[in-house]
């Protein structure tokens, strides 16, 4: 029908005369209430954004003559940070002579890493960076 008509129509009953696909031949259009149509598609947009989870990289700093119960509080936090759903990035700072050692960060890395395996699979192995050795865990997905 023409675009005339058509208007007739929405003016008749009320609603709005809205193009959908106006590069189409002939172009098509729809009869709705657009103020409606807008409001619930902001309603759906706003309650997408509420339920999206956005994931942080969590860090936590050791030394390489961290303690037994420091290690464990440590290791404590970072399965907290993985249950909540964050990515987590375990680093060991070595100072002064503690670089030629950089063997005993590398098996503290490895014993956190073992520790979190049941929630957490490791992104990175660990890897040397300055005087930081560092690696990367993510949470396993719950099915």
């Amino acid at each position: 029908m023409s675009a005339a008509e058509a208007m007739d129509i929405a003016v008749e009953r009320g609603l709005d005369l809205v193009k959908i696909s106006p590069t189409a031949n002939p172009p098509v259009c729809r009869l709705m209430d657009y103020g409606k149509y807008r409001f619930e598609q902001s309603k759906r947009e706003k309650e997408a954004r509420r339920n999206q989870h956005v994931v942080e990289v969590k860090e936590i700093r050791m030394s390489p003559g961290i303690g037994e119960n420091d290690f464990n509080v440590k290791l404590r936090n970072g399965q907290k940070f993985l249950k909540d759903g964050d990515r987590l990035k375990v680093s060991v700072r070595f100072r002064g002579r503690e670089m030629a050692h950089t063997s005993i960060g590398e098996e503290l890395l490895h014993k956190f890493a073992e520790s979190c395996a049941d929630i957490a699979s490791v992104d990175k192995a660990p890897k040397l960076e300055g005087r930081n050795m560092s690696v990367f865990l993510s949470p396993k997905t719950s099915k």
